[in-house]
């Protein structure tokens, strides 16, 4: 790549003390008893909802093979936007005099019908000042509301969301659409498949975005399993904090990357004010993070040749990028007042870990994790999150020793034993600190949310789950499995609504596979080494059976102690190499241990899978099918 086909870098950097990212758009909350959308400060006709709702925005980052570490050539075969010329990919370094970060808009109406429509459809969005506009796909309430991220939808507890999901994306994709991969396939050949799911809601599964409950513009073709319009989230269960995003079958991957991501937070006023934590626009804010990478005329980058083009002519086994993005923009930089503030924080990555420090030394106080506070705050200096998992944590600026601090990042990719962050992709986003301390009527408790704690004799049922990765004879993945299966082999993981089962996890492959479990909750009960382990793989890729190959032989090993913030229910947790991960799975609400209010044995079911997107695409996902 010559200097003029890229942006940089150090320039960028030598501005980093010149310009200051605020944080734009941050909306208020307003009481209005008539159906409006507050959209960039404008009201426009639209909706009714109970619900707050704030556009946020997100960004880039680049694509490379994960075994041998090269940039590989792109040529797409039927995408649009996509050349056969690697070197026009723009590498934007970290301009470290950072963009604005803008968090959105609000929408509010009637409790008695909380109702959104919102469409994914095809914009432009300006991630970096530097960088021409990028086409996306972007959520939003009408076409000029659309944002990456999408609106962030604020839900009150106990009060029903409606959302009719819209699809406007016109053919052909933005990105590389692998057809070798198991992919909705729309009949008529035409339109680009969406269906969402909201990630860490417990709903029905007429509602929970199932891959092949897919639908194209207008709704013209429809997947095998598709339900509704209108989808309903209850809202029952316990507060946290929760995320949405497109699920169409060996889609994942590429429609997140386009754009197709937002947050949803459900609010227990009632429990939550009392406990004292920072509030309010300013001092609570949604931070989601990801990586992209941009072609110098605006566009995001994917490779489009496979690491096995011969089987999957552009599926790669990871997605990294080389631009790193928060809410919308690339390395942003904002300013704080020396008090404590809450973020809400969201690996949105297709395959990147983070493990986030400050630069000065501050540290994560620790509330709350994916979509449940935890029972009492845990202080750490480094908090390491797989893609979709969430940590919800206050930062006590008072404490700070300097007037600005790095959000920085090491994790390997692909994690935990790949490249090593630089300079470049090692830094988040930076805070610039007030000098003067301000009043600061919050606090951080003692005592957060008590649930019930995870008890292995509540347990009816055991199971044992399988992670495979397939591999060419030139040792390049081809394929990963959960249990040796496809996903459209009948489920074998049927649950009884209302029980309690333990996981054991076998984890036979060289990744941290983030594994989520769609509708139930899980704890960690314990991680545990696996000794002789290429033994125990070929057994199982012979046999595919934990019991008969006595699995129970080969955890001997080292026991990996579950860091305390994580030992509460979760819906994420990233499942080590060469390990056994126990884990304790409720399919019942936690914080009442009551049944679900809806029918969670109906059609089409639910899932569980890898949340590496490119993992789940091919195909590492299987049915979860509940029964009465």
């Amino acid at each position: 790549m010559s200097p003029k086909q890229q942006i940089d870098i150090g320039k960028l950097q030598d501005e980093y003390k010149d310009q200051f990212l605020g944080i734009e758009g941050m909306s208020r909350k307003r009481d209005m008893e008539h159906d409006v959308t507050l959209v960039n400060g404008e009201l426009v006709e639209q909706l009714r909802l109970t619900n707050l709702v704030k556009a946020s925005t997100s960004a880039t980052r680049r694509g490379r093979s994960r075994r041998k570490g090269v940039l590989k050539g792109d040529g797409d075969i039927d995408n649009a936007g996509i050349d056969s010329d690697s070197s026009d990919i723009k590498s934007v370094k970290e301009r470290t005099g950072f963009d604005d970060t803008p968090f959105g808009t609000e929408l509010s109406g009637s409790c008695e019908n909380a109702s959104i429509s919102t469409r994914c459809k095809i914009s432009s969005k300006k991630f970096h000042r530097d960088l021409p506009p990028t086409p996306v796909f972007a959520y939003g309430t009408t076409r000029a509301a659309a944002t990456v991220p999408g609106p962030t939808i604020k839900a009150l507890h106990g009060v029903d969301t409606y959302i009719t999901w819209q699809n406007h994306l016109p053919s052909p994709h933005i990105l590389p659409w692998d057809r070798t991969l198991p992919t909705a396939i729309p009949h008529t050949g035409k339109g680009i498949p969406t269906v969402v799911h909201l990630h860490g809601g417990i709903h029905e599964p007429e509602s929970d975005g199932n891959s092949n409950s897919w639908f194209t513009d207008r709704f013209k073709d429809r997947g095998p399993t598709w339900t509704k319009k209108k989808y309903r989230y209850g809202n029952t269960q316990h507060p946290g904090n929760l995320w949405y995003h497109d699920h169409a079958m060996g889609l994942t991957r590429v429609n997140l990357l386009a754009g197709l991501v937002g947050t949803y937070v459900i609010q227990h006023p009632d429990l939550e004010i009392p406990l004292g934590l920072p509030y309010g626009d300013e001092f609570d804010r949604p931070l989601m993070i990801f990586d992209r990478t941009f072609k110098s005329d605006g566009s995001i980058y994917m490779n489009s040749t496979g690491d096995n083009p011969k089987i999957h002519p552009q599926w790669q086994p990871e997605y990294f990028g080389n631009t790193i993005i928060v809410n919308g923009k690339a390395w942003p930089k904002i300013k704080v007042q020396r008090r404590r503030y809450r973020f809400r924080i969201l690996n949105a990555s297709n395959a990147r870990f983070f493990r986030f420090f400050f630069s000065n030394g501050l540290k994560f106080i620790i509330v709350a994790s994916d979509s449940a506070y935890i029972a009492t705050p845990v202080v750490v200096d480094k908090l390491l999150l797989a893609p979709s998992e969430m940590a919800d944590v206050i930062i006590d600026f008072s404490s700070s020793t300097t007037n600005e601090t790095i959000l920085a990042n090491d994790a390997p990719y692909p994690f935990p034993s790949g490249d090593l962050t630089d300079e470049i992709n090692g830094k988040v986003m930076k805070f610039v600190i007030n000098k003067e301390k301000v009043l600061d009527d919050s606090k951080i408790p003692k005592r957060l949310m008590n649930y019930p704690k995870p008890e292995i004799s509540h347990a009816s049922k055991s199971r044992y789950i399988a992670l495979y990765e397939y591999t060419s004879k030139t040792g390049n993945p081809t394929h990963l499995y959960l249990n040796g299966k496809s996903y459209d082999e009948p489920a074998t993981e049927t649950p009884k609504i209302g029980s309690t089962e333990v996981w054991d996890v076998i984890n036979l492959t060289g990744d941290n596979h983030p594994l989520h479990i769609h509708l139930g909750l899980f704890a960690t009960l314990e991680q545990r080494e696996l000794v002789d382990i290429e033994n125990l793989k070929m057994c199982m890729k012979k046999l595919n059976n934990a019991t008969e190959c006595n699995v129970s032989k080969y955890v001997k090993g080292r026991r990996i102690p579950v860091p305390s913030h994580e030992k509460g229910w979760k819906n994420v947790f990233k499942m080590r190499p060469g390990c056994l991960t126990r884990i304790l799975v409720r399919f019942a609400l936690i914080h009442t241990n009551a049944s679900y209010s809806f029918d969670a044995s109906a059609e089409p079911g639910y899932v569980y899978h890898c949340h590496i997107l490119d993992h789940e695409d091919n195909v590492m996902m299987r049915p979860l099918k509940l029964i009465s």
